[in-house]
């Protein structure tokens, strides 16, 4: 009981973890725990457009986890390719550790979980990927943009990033969001690249 006391402690603190996107109509940042909780949530309701067979307990399972390494490394905007791999190593190396609170026979399905996430070969891992990539366009969406006006992300780097997981792992979502993104582009909802940037490295 005190490892599992001591593990559900150290979740608190991703509460604190600070994201880029503004919940709806408050003046403040979402945090990671608010994210993780809101992606199971979208894929629960989003179900109903899960390909035939997709276990939901496991896809729910993998979006509470997922990010609980954020802990450690804080939270990167999923526009920034640059240094990624650097990142996951990070990251990866912060699931050990939290997860290794527990023991080991309760920390290997919650670790088990996240590299499943991770590797994103499985149906559930797709879908649960959809999700993920999807809710911070979502929310962007409903702030006119917000956190792709503040960092430059231009509408290119948005489908780039976004379109080939969310319709890898859910076609639905993603034939609704392209329209929405698309109509977006010409009220001015997202970043501009400055004189000369490249798109492709620009962050």
């Amino acid at each position: 009981m005190n490892e599992v006391v001591s593990f559900v402690l150290e979740l608190e603190r991703l509460k604190s973890v600070t994201r880029k996107t503004r919940v709806v109509g408050a003046d403040r940042f979402e945090n990671s725990a608010e994210h993780s909780w809101q992606i199971a949530m979208l894929a629960a309701a989003l179900a109903p457009h899960a390909p035939p067979g997709v276990d939901m307990t496991r896809v729910i399972g993998m979006l509470l986890v997922h990010d609980v390494g954020e802990i450690d490394t804080g939270d990167t905007l999923v526009y920034i390719e640059e240094g990624e791999a650097e990142r996951k190593a990070a990251e990866r190396a912060a699931v050990q550790r939290i997860f290794g609170l527990l023991p080991a026979a309760q920390a290997a399905p919650f670790v088990s979980l996240w590299q499943e996430f991770e590797d994103g070969a499985t149906p559930e891992a797709r879908f649960a990927h959809a999700a993920d990539r999807a809710m911070p366009a979502l929310l962007n969406l409903a702030n006119a943009g917000q956190s792709w006006v503040e960092h430059g992300i231009t509408h290119e780097r948005v489908l780039r990033r976004i379109g080939p997981p969310i319709e890898a792992g859910c076609p639905a979502l993603w034939a609704w969001m392209r329209e929405r993104l698309d109509e977006e582009l010409a009220r001015g909802w997202f970043g501009t690249l400055p004189p000369g940037g490249d798109d492709a490295k620009y962050r």
